[in-house]
């Protein structure tokens, strides 16, 4: 662990992501005092848009809320140490059935505004190009999009070459141009609310020929693309069709649950739309994340029923993602195994997913306030998550991981009904992190 941080010590955070924001306002929030570099409106990244903190552009999603789910689970832990990314989506939630959707704008709005009224957290508007430039205890939170004169000298820091994958990030529709003559609003099973828009393939054989235009269509991707490595958690379309035709069937156009109305039964393929801000006057499409031409785009993707006279407000697009070897380059409290007031945060360490990254900036702020606390316990979400990144034995093949069951240690007694041993785990998960919460305070 590290030495103690006196609050008249500030802290240095560079990154002004999810991670990056929770850590800054979390430090601040204990009376620290937090330097905050951004770079955007110096630079911009290749997937950023605009200037405020914690814009997210893959998807407006943060995943399950099901308390019987690892995703709904760490989001519950999450909320037991106050975290303030978790507390601004929930202001900005839009209807998206047990997933916890997001209105991007006001999400992002919100905790612009919560750092910049924060007397604690001074702000610089700055590309930092080198370690050298920041003062410890510091904090790095740049993501996977990490500026590349800075990756250069982690590099060097480190004294081996990052690791990397690709995002694809999925368009987003014109609720306006949506044919709901075709589609219809609907959960899976009909369950709580109508919050998505199915745009149901009835047919065989359309399907077949949309699968068919995908294969053909013009992809963007230079030459070294050929043998990159995509994240599982966002793996384009085209990507997924390679696999066989009937991919996208079992994954993201699976028509299980779904009935059109006066339908006998379930569609042969379906595609969801699920709402993308508060007005819902725009819809993004789920699991459609590409690489296709944006031309392309639109020509393939109004072949979808309901869809053939959409208008893109966002086509789809694909960037690089950077991250550490985690288990090999950093302590299991994130900090630098060569400098131990140098702690990364964020999916920059190896974590997928937006609210696996926010917990990781939160966990950082908790290193820094309480140096001589245990970790987190390996049973609960956060603890696993940890220890999935940080696992020595994963370092000859480290990839980044979402909270999932498979990262929780094995209950003691083997239970074959896999919704009793999700609950299982999930109780022990619960009460080990309330043990270890009252044994830091």
């Amino acid at each position: 662990m590290t030495n103690s941080v006196q609050q008249n010590q500030p802290i240095h955070v560079v990154g002004g992501g999810l991670a990056g924001t929770e850590c800054a306002l979390q430090l601040a929030s204990h009376g620290y005092q937090v330097q905050l570099y951004e770079m955007r409106g110096q630079k911009m990244t290749p997937a950023h848009k605009t200037t405020n903190f914690a814009e997210i552009v893959c998807s407006n999603s943060f995943g399950s809320m099901a308390p019987d789910s690892a995703p709904g689970q760490l989001k519950w832990e999450a909320e037991k140490l106050g975290s303030f990314i978790l507390k601004a989506a929930k202001l900005a939630q839009v209807p998206a059935g047990q997933a916890l959707g997001i209105d991007r704008e006001i999400f992002s709005s919100t905790l612009t505004k919560w750092i910049r009224e924060n007397k604690n957290i001074a702000l610089h508007n700055e590309v930092i190009t080198s370690l050298d430039q920041i003062p410890r205890p510091a904090v790095i939170a740049t993501g996977p999009l990490t500026d590349e004169a800075l990756a250069q000298d982690l590099q060097k820091h480190f004294g081996s070459e990052f690791l990397y994958f690709f995002d694809a990030i999925a368009p987003i529709i014109d609720a306006d141009s949506i044919n709901m003559d075709i589609a219809w609003r609907a959960d899976r099973y009909d369950k709580g609310s109508p919050d998505y828009i199915n745009c149901p393939f009835n047919k065989k054989e359309d399907y077949f020929k949309f699968i068919e235009e995908i294969k053909n269509a013009r992809k963007i991707e230079p030459k070294h693309f050929e043998t990159t490595d995509f994240f599982e958690g966002c793996m384009p379309i085209e990507v997924m069709v390679e696999r066989g035709p009937h991919t996208l069937r079992f994954g993201p156009m699976k028509p299980v649950g779904l009935k059109p109305p006066g339908a006998e039964r379930e569609a042969y393929a379906v595609v969801q739309l699920r709402m993308e801000n508060k007005e819902g006057t725009a819809y993004n499409m789920v699991g459609f994340q590409t690489r296709m031409a944006y031309g392309e785009q639109t020509r393939v993707f109004r072949m979808i029923p309901g869809l053939e006279n959409a208008e893109f407000l966002k086509l789809g697009s694909i960037h690089r993602n950077l991250f550490i070897n985690t288990p090999t380059m950093l302590s299991p409290n994130l900090s630098s195994k060569k400098d131990p007031q140098l702690f990364f945060a964020g999916q920059i360490t190896g974590v997928e997913g937006y609210f696996e990254s926010t917990c990781m900036g939160l966990l950082v702020s908790k290193f820094l306030t309480e140096p001589n606390s245990p970790l987190p316990p390996r049973q609960s979400a956060m603890g696993a998550l940890l220890h999935a990144i940080t696992d020595p034995e994963k370092a000859k093949h480290f990839q980044p991981t979402n909270i999932n069951f498979g990262l929780f240690p094995p209950l003691a007694e083997q239970e074959k009904d896999k919704k009793i041993k999700k609950q299982k785990q999930i109780a022990i998960a619960q009460t080990t992190f309330l043990e270890w919460i009252n044994l830091k305070h």
